[in-house]
């Protein structure tokens, strides 16, 4: 008997407290990712406010992305000696602290360092809530851990949505105050429905063969793929509100269209695992970049009301993560040209999904 049928099976909560667990998860998950992208809408505001170049509204977008990203482990890592409760909650308060600071801000330096500390908060968020759903349901957490995904959906496409209205109603820095209040009682009420847990045990997988050089090409051309389809959804999202102001597009609409992106986002996830299960890896990742491509040069190009129609599809062709050298050729050219790089950086993963080809097994 290997070494992972001889464990025994996770802790499975109570009913009631799975569901409560589940629903506090995904509340912060709604939290985060809509802290997250809510800052395509406060890109404009801040530009105007401070006179920021195009590779400075991308590098703010990075530092939250970057800090998110590089503290995840060692949350986990605090969860294992503080809770996992505790750490989940502390950083989702972290969070909101980060955006009340950045309300304060007089300039770049304090904004920057207000956005970092926001992302450092929510670096807790994936690694814990979804330890949490998974400690709760145990072996029957697939269905739940989808839910848990969706709520990340949901939260994109309402928080922007809230903010950009906000924004229209007040000066930016109390409406920051506002949405840091609210992430401060999204931690009150992840405290009540979460129960104190662990992360779940690390299982070790049976032990495989070694593999070939030629795989480990693989997997560094789906790592390159990866990072290109990562930068073409935060290249294009940070030149999206400017590129819709262009078109005459309010505030308010820019907060819309931002929410028309993450809802196709969301069906986007579903439309591409139904593409992969019926036409390959390879076929999909060349239809949906090649897709991408196209619609982002539409959006360009047509005026505001079909560029909108246009954005759900685009959504659900868009992933994504840093764009910090989209934002130095905006600075230069513009945006319309940053966002056509992001186009160029998509139809860069069709070459390489080719490449990847031979290497992908036969399913």
């Amino acid at each position: 008997m290997s070494a992972i049928a001889a464990r025994p099976p996770l802790p499975v909560a109570p009913r009631h407290q799975a569901r409560r667990t589940l629903a506090g998860a995904g509340l912060a998950h709604a939290l985060h990712d809509g802290y997250t992208d809510m800052i395509y809408v406060l890109l404009p505001v801040w530009q105007a406010e401070f006179g920021l170049g195009y590779g400075a509204l991308a590098a703010l977008r990075g530092l939250y992305a970057g800090a998110m990203a590089a503290l995840q482990v060692p949350a986990g890592r605090l969860a294992e000696r503080l809770g996992g409760r505790t750490v989940l909650v502390g950083g989702t308060l972290l969070a909101a602290l980060g955006y009340a600071l950045a309300g304060l801000s007089g300039g770049l330096a304090g904004l920057c360092a207000a956005l970092a500390l926001s992302g450092a908060g929510s670096a807790t968020q994936h690694p814990l809530a979804s330890a949490a759903v998974s400690r709760a349901y145990g072996a029957a957490a697939r269905v739940p851990l989808g839910t848990y995904n969706f709520t990340g959906d949901l939260g994109k496409a309402t928080l922007p949505a809230f903010a950009a209205l906000l924004l229209t109603a007040m000066p930016w820095r109390p409406a920051l105050w506002l949405l840091a209040i609210l992430g401060s009682l999204t931690a009150g009420v992840v405290w009540a429905l979460v129960p104190a847990f662990g992360r779940p045990p690390a299982e070790t997988p049976a032990k495989k063969p070694e593999r070939g050089g030629g795989e480990r090409g693989g997997f560094g051309l789906l790592l390159a793929i990866g990072l290109l389809d990562s930068g073409v959804r935060m290249g294009f999202l940070t030149f999206l509100p400017f590129l819709l102001q262009a078109k005459g597009a309010d505030l308010p609409l820019v907060g819309v269209a931002l929410t028309l992106v993450f809802l196709g986002g969301a069906a986007g996830k579903f439309a591409c695992g139904w593409l992969g299960a019926r036409l390959g890896l390879l076929a999909t990742v060349l239809a949906t970049e090649a897709g991408t491509a196209a619609a982002i040069l539409a959006v360009i190009a047509l005026p505001l009301a079909p560029a909108l129609a246009l954005l759900p599809l685009l959504g659900a062709a868009l992933n994504g993560t840093s764009s910090v050298l989209y934002g130095a050729l905006g600075d230069v050219a513009g945006p319309g040209w940053g966002a056509a790089a992001a186009a160029g950086a998509a139809l860069l993963a069709c070459p390489l999904a080719l490449l990847l080809a031979p290497r992908l097994r036969a399913r």
